[in-house]
């Protein structure tokens, strides 16, 4: 059991960690970039929020599967399939979870307004100073909001974990898919253990994001 809680958070934390990077640059431009392409890289951004998620998973095991043509280029390598791997998870998870990371920072990033920008321009700084000391202080938190929900979103998957993982044990066997094991074992104590545990951790997500929302309105 605590083998299955680890590899979660271990999950959870590498996604969460990874979608605030590479969805910093990617939420800059859908708020301040100036281009006909921003509705439909917006649209594809937000699909995972109403795609099923076991037809994401789906695409994804034939797109990481071994026959794939993204795995063909990477068979000189070593590298045959990353289907039923940890890594496998990882990307599934990074593609599930983008939404949850880009809204909110698009969001701040929005909500911040020209004028520090411009003061900042004004006063010499460049184009990566200003965004460095100025943009990122002022999206704290929308980077506060992405983060619990991206962490909180992984530790809930289980669509997107169950067709591209498969719940090997060690490997890709998460708390979602250790549950839904343990109902059709029909151990049911351990079931209505780790789910309460998630259902406690849900509600501490939501009163974190409320706190934080209250906090904001206060300051502003």
């Amino acid at each position: 059991m605590i083998e299955v809680v680890w590899l979660t958070v271990k999950l959870a934390g590498i996604t969460t960690i990874l979608l605030l990077i590479l969805a910093t640059p990617l939420a800059w431009w859908l708020a301040r970039g100036a281009s006909p392409w921003k509705p439909m890289v917006g649209a594809i951004v937000a699909l995972p929020i109403v795609l099923p998620p076991t037809v994401l998973g789906f695409y994804l095991l034939i797109a990481l599967g071994p026959h794939s043509p993204l795995m063909t280029l990477l068979h000189p390598f070593g590298v045959r399939t990353l289907a039923f791997t940890f890594s496998g998870l990882v990307i599934g998870s990074l593609i599930y979870s983008l939404p949850f990371a880009v809204q909110p920072l698009r969001n701040a990033f929005i909500a911040m307004g020209d004028e520090p920008l411009e003061a900042a321009a004004t006063l010499g700084a460049s184009r990566w100073e200003a965004f460095r000391r100025v943009a990122l202080p002022q999206a704290r938190p929308g980077y506060a909001v992405a983060a619990i929900l991206c962490f909180a979103h992984t530790v809930g998957e289980f669509g997107v974990v169950m067709m591209l993982g498969g719940g090997i044990p060690g490997q890709t066997q998460v708390l979602s898919i250790e549950i839904y094991r343990l109902v059709e074992t029909l151990d049911w104590s351990k079931a209505h253990w780790l789910s309460g545990g998630l259902l406690a951790f849900a509600f501490l997500v939501m009163l974190s994001l409320l706190l934080l929302e209250r906090r904001a309105t206060v300051e502003r």
